[in-house]
């Protein structure tokens, strides 16, 4: 395993190009995730967003270019979709302990992890009786749960409603502050995302345009893939950080110059 090319990076991708029988779905993309750093990677369907995924965690090999990774890196994943066969009796707790790493006290561990995303009540409960909202959470609790240094987040809000959407990417970010992990999302659905992130990369099987999400939305590649109306729309869910969060995630405002107080 190559090592990251500098202390400030999880993981880091160089001009990797990745080859599907004779249609390359990845191609020359570089990218890279830091640790308390939320990186989203959009783009439309079929783009080569999950491809690039899987060569970031190493699980497809690229054809060309690198990957590096920190040594010992620590990722949890959230999958796009998990499918659970109804007839099994599978409980949260059960699917939890799948995940605990050896050595560790795993009633705390598991309790701390539902806890943590809101989720303390559902340890009982049958997984394949959760609504959308409740399973994302599960998910998430099952993907922090061996307190990773990188989250994966494929798709985090698919299967739940726009109020859920909203308290769900404000949990990741509560998660990215309390643990100071980075977190790369990936989404093709941008209004949410695109406002709950540091950095947007935008690819379609190569990178159209990369940087703060406002700067990327103004991006001509951007407008053209998207269209001109997906800029407008981020604009409604995009707002000025005039707060800060406390270590339980509780909003905090800050001092202006003079002294008085922002409220958000």
């Amino acid at each position: 395993m190559l090592e990251v090319s500098s202390p400030s990076l999880l993981v880091e991708a160089n001009d990797v190009s990745v080859d599907l029988g004779k249609n390359r779905i990845v191609s020359n993309v570089s990218m890279s995730v830091g640790p308390g750093e939320v990186v989203a990677l959009i783009g439309p369907n079929g783009a080569g967003k999950t491809s690039m995924v899987r060569v970031l965690l190493g699980l497809l090999p690229p054809n060309r270019g690198t990957v590096r990774r920190r040594p010992g890196l620590k990722v949890g994943y959230m999958p796009q979709r998990m499918t659970i066969d109804p007839a099994m009796p599978l409980t949260v707790e059960r699917l939890l302990r799948l995940a605990i790493p050896s050595g560790v006290d795993v009633a705390v561990r598991l309790q701390a992890a539902l806890d943590e995303v809101g989720a303390g009540h559902l340890a009982k409960e049958a997984v394949q009786e959760l609504s959308g909202g409740e399973l994302q959470r599960v998910l998430l609790a099952r993907a922090i749960i061996r307190e990773p240094d990188l989250l994966v987040l494929d798709e985090p809000v698919q299967g739940v409603d726009v109020a859920g959407q909203v308290e769900l990417y404000a949990l990741i970010a509560r998660i990215r502050e309390r643990r100071r992990c980075g977190v790369l999302v990936v989404s093709h659905d941008l209004h949410l995302v695109m406002a709950a992130t540091d950095r947007v990369i935008c690819l379609n099987h190569h990178v159209c345009c990369a940087g703060h999400p406002e700067a990327v939305s103004r991006d001509p590649a951007f407008v053209a893939l998207f269209g001109p109306q997906a800029a407008a729309a981020f604009a409604i869910y995009h707002h000025h950080h005039d707060h800060h969060h406390d270590a339980h995630g509780d909003v905090v405002p800050l001092a202006t110059k003079t002294g008085t107080i922002a409220h958000g």
